[in-house]
């Protein structure tokens, strides 16, 4: 549904992206996250076709962005990070504003926008002036926005910025029932565990390039090839954890909350042996378990830097 291949934008000497290239398939909701000025809203903004990218390619829905502009805003429903309301309008009048820009017809905004507020769970707020609602409300009315052209694709960047952790839920799940019904979203965030929650893939992006791109279980294990192995004993903790440490594959063997946890690059079977090894020197393991990576461990693994992760 998304093709970018070899896409390049500078600002002056800023290099914002280098010759990006990411495909995302039809239905699903793809995450992109890196650090500050990784590049995000850039492409972000290339694919809402309001910015030209300096070379390169980036098509929706097989529509070039640079060729055909107006057929792909027909398609794609963009959020930005920050938008403006229109003061002294209600949120039914601002939606009905935003579908006659459309050009949808009159006589069908009353049911449409209907939907749209049920959707966003702002069917109660429909008289109330755009300005007088709360943050996580006026997100939610944008992305009801975002949906009255009935899009294909769906751009959202950083739609749950400076929401509370209730709003955050509420954003998440209407994301979710965007997927049920077929579109196809990219999706920025800095709040990682939510966004590995809502996405069948996920990118990271840093100095304007891809530098992975997969699900999250598979960015974790092409990050470090290192897994990360928890131990349970009913005891003889420091003789395992000097018998660990010199162990050929583990390293940081460390004690946390009366567990022993550590690195361990082996594979399966090299696992299967450190824990034959174990019941053979007869300590006396009641669990051993390999700890699932998350989206954090993944950004942090294939990241250079550790500065912010939102924009």
């Amino acid at each position: 549904m998304i093709a970018i291949n070899g896409l390049n934008k500078n600002f002056g000497k800023v290099r914002a992206l280098q010759n990006l290239t990411l495909a995302i398939p039809a239905g699903q909701v793809y995450g992109l996250i890196g650090p500050n000025g990784a590049g995000k809203t850039t492409v972000m903004s290339i694919l809402a076709t309001l910015l030209v990218a300096d070379s390169g390619t980036a098509l929706v829905n097989g529509l070039d962005v640079t060729v055909a502009p107006k057929k792909v805003r027909r398609i794609v429903g963009y959020m930005p990070d920050f938008f403006g309301v229109y003061h002294g309008l209600t949120a039914r009048e601002y939606l009905s504003f935003f579908a006659a820009a459309y050009y949808i017809p009159a006589a069908k905004h009353e049911l449409l926008i209907n939907d749209l507020l049920e959707l966003v769970n702002l069917q109660d707020k429909e008289t109330t002036a755009v300005d007088n609602l709360s943050r996580g409300m006026k997100q939610r009315l944008a992305l009801a926005r975002c949906l009255i052209h009935d899009p294909e694709i769906l751009i959202l960047d950083e739609p749950a910025s400076g929401l509370d952790p209730r709003a955050r839920a509420e954003m998440k799940e209407i994301v979710l029932q965007l997927k049920q019904l077929g579109k196809t979203v990219l999706i920025s965030s800095h709040i990682l565990p939510e966004l590995a929650e809502m996405c069948d893939q996920v990118g990271i992006m840093e100095n304007g390039q891809l530098v992975a791109s997969g699900s999250v279980a598979e960015i974790n294990a092409g990050s470090s090839g290192k897994k990360v192995i928890n131990i349970e004993t009913s005891g003889l903790l420091t003789e395992l954890i000097t018998y660990l440490t010199e162990y050929s594959g583990v390293s940081q063997v460390h004690q946390v909350d009366g567990r022993i946890r550590l690195m361990f690059s082996g594979d399966s079977q090299a696992q299967r042996s450190l824990l034959k090894a174990l019941i053979q020197q007869d300590y006396p393991v009641l669990q051993f378990v390999e700890q699932q990576g998350n989206l954090e461990d993944a950004f942090m693994a294939v990241t250079k830097t550790k500065e912010g992760i939102s924009k």
